[in-house]
């Protein structure tokens, strides 16, 4: 582009037979030089804009009934609360844009740490609902949807600071296997299944991501699927989810009843719906409609045009999220790219997929749209990692750019008088 810029001025230069002096440059060829830029990524904060408008949507219509029911009459006690997390997630967000994502590697041992000591007091002091026990501080805070998130920032730091010894295995995969294992075991005892998976699963990605050995990631995998197979065995929940997808397969009159409902409503809500607000299997036959079930409620009163719509914000989530990856100006903001968007879009999929049974039911929000305080504000905190490295990607350009612009100025004008390199060949034979 400023070689472009340079050429159109000299050319100019030329057709009007002057000169031009170099203290006294072209305010029009400075604005062309220097484009105004946002130095945030457009189409991500639009993405995630509507997504969380759409949610607020979505809940409103779902937790109206439930929160009546369980809260004394009281219709909008569920809305409420997703707005005012929605809130402080956003303020969150915003302020972690600005927040140099290098610090990260300073906080990642006392994420580390906090993780781990609130996952241990779940077991001892946490809240008991639905015959898990998850949460503290009243229901509010899931210590689970912490740890995918300290998950990412950890390895990103810690791959990216032993990236040249991942070869060896006492620097690679055993580290790895121990921090996955506490996480994980953890996790296990709760129990949150859905919550074990991703932990895992971010693990092993993040490990490929970063350049890891290939013959040590086949190892993990194995160890991953012995992993599964004990959990299937000795947990009765994981049992009977598997069970009832395969079930589910083989025949869907035999699938778990949630996944029957859920897949009714879809069927009932056709291609364009039957209207926001006026589904009826939220009412009757979803047990968590604002939760793991809230996108058969979007299947129901949007219909399969809704459903796509969303599939394709998160697809829009995807590109812009790696694209952001690729020009990451180093190697850890490129691992916290997509280690992020990888794990929201990862926690999208099993959320659509597990409601339509096309994996065995999980149990896990929907990004940005189910209700879930921990789980939105997390999110939220993701997409201002992804902002800030997208701002400091675009720094870097421009202070390129500049640096660039300077190398062409002085090439271009390091005389008073530009003459085109014809009559300058031509000059100098004449003085010869």
């Amino acid at each position: 582009m400023f070689r472009k810029v340079s050429q159109r001025t000299s050319m100019n230069s030329s057709d009007r037979g002057g000169s031009r002096s170099s203290d006294a440059p072209d305010s029009r060829s400075q604005t062309l030089n220097h484009p105004v830029q946002l130095r945030i990524d457009v189409p991500l904060l639009l993405t995630v804009a509507v997504l969380l408008i759409f949610g607020l949507l979505m809940v409103y219509s779902a937790s109206y009934d439930p929160s009546y029911r369980f809260n004394e009459g009281k219709p909008f006690v569920i809305i409420q609360r997703q707005f005012l997390f929605m809130i402080v997630g956003i303020v969150i967000a915003v302020g972690i844009a600005f927040f140099n994502y290098h610090l990260w590697q300073r906080l990642a041992v006392p994420l580390m740490a906090i993780t781990v000591i609130s996952l241990i007091a779940v077991l001892f002091r946490g809240q008991s609902a639905a015959g898990v026990q998850r949460s503290l501080v009243g229901n509010s805070v899931q210590p689970s949807e912490l740890a995918k998130f300290v998950i990412i920032i950890y390895l990103s730091v810690w791959l990216y600071a032993k990236r040249e010894q991942l070869h060896q295995v006492s620097f690679g995969l055993i580290p790895l296997a121990v921090m996955l294992g506490i996480l994980g075991g953890l996790i296990a005892q709760q129990p949150d299944l859905s919550a074990l998976v991703t932990v895992i699963f971010l693990g092993g990605l993040m490990f490929f991501l970063a350049g890891g050995d290939l013959k040590q990631i086949a190892v993990l995998g194995v160890v991953a699927l012995v992993a599964g197979w004990l959990v299937f065995e000795l947990s009765a929940t994981a049992s009977a989810r598997v069970g009832g997808f395969i079930a589910g397969v083989q025949n869907p009159l035999k699938a778990p009843d949630q996944v029957q409902r859920s897949i009714e409503a879809f069927v009932n809500g056709g291609w364009f719906g039957v209207g926001i607000g006026k589904g009826t299997a939220k009412l009757t036959a979803l047990q968590v409609p604002h939760t793991d079930s809230i996108f058969a409620v979007i299947g129901e009163e949007t219909g399969l045009i809704g459903a796509v719509f969303v599939l394709i914000l998160f697809g829009i989530l995807l590109w812009r999220g790696m694209k952001i990856a690729r020009n990451a100006p180093d190697e850890l903001g490129a691992l916290l790219a997509a280690g992020l968007t990888l794990w929201i879009i990862f926690e999208a999929f099993v959320n659509m997929a597990s409601v339509v049974n096309l994996i065995p039911y999980a149990g896990n929000a929907l990004p940005f749209i189910s209700v879930g305080g921990s789980n939105l504000v997390m999110t939220l905190v993701g997409v201002g990692i992804l902002m800030n490295i997208s701002r400091l990607s675009v720094q870097t350009q421009e202070e390129n750019g500049r640096f660039l612009s300077a190398v062409v100025n002085l090439r271009g004008w390091n005389r008073r008088r530009r003459v085109s390199r014809t009559n300058h060949s031509a000059s100098l034979k004449n003085e010869s």
